[in-house]
């Protein structure tokens, strides 16, 4: 028997004026897009912003269905429209922000992505051999960067499996 680990550490910043000049366009732009998501069910939107490696911006936000829960959150949206619009471009970082629309909710503190999205978000590091760097962020507040997605989601399941 043995015993392993897994260990990864990320940056906080107290506040949008700490973080780098420039990614802090990234997490206003996600912050923004929160106003255009769809989400008339949760009260819960979410924006997402991409910086591709070609310079490109990509966006999304989540989208959810009158057969709740059915629906596709941001992260999911923005890295399918990345892939449909810059076919095999990857993804240099992305900022992720929410609005929480319930009454007495506070959207303050960083969000982080589901699992789905954990593992798209790997996957498509995978596929394009570029690592994402993560901002996940509220509407104020901390923020926090994640060197790449692969890091929010340890022992993935991989395709690789798949090809045996």
């Amino acid at each position: 028997m043995s015993i392993q680990s897994i260990h990864f550490s990320w940056q906080v910043f107290e506040s949008l004026e700490q973080v780098p000049a420039n990614l802090q366009p990234l997490i206003i732009q996600a912050r923004e897009q929160t106003k255009i998501s769809y989400a008339p069910y949760s009260h819960f939107h979410v924006g997402a912003v991409a910086l591709l490696n070609n310079g490109e911006i990509i966006k999304g936000t989540n989208q959810e269905n009158a057969s709740y829960p059915i629906g596709i959150c941001a992260e999911r949206t923005l890295l399918s429209a990345a892939a449909t619009v810059f076919p095999e471009v990857g993804i240099k970082v992305m900022a992720i922000s929410y609005f929480n629309h319930r009454p007495n909710e506070r959207s303050d503190t960083p969000i982080s992505p589901c699992g789905m999205c954990r593992q798209a978000m790997f996957e498509f590091e995978e596929r394009t051999s570029t690592p994402i760097q993560i901002l996940l962020t509220g509407q104020s507040g901390q923020i926090y960067l994640i060197n790449r997605a692969a890091d929010l989601l340890p022992l993935a399941f991989s395709g690789a499996v798949l090809k045996d």
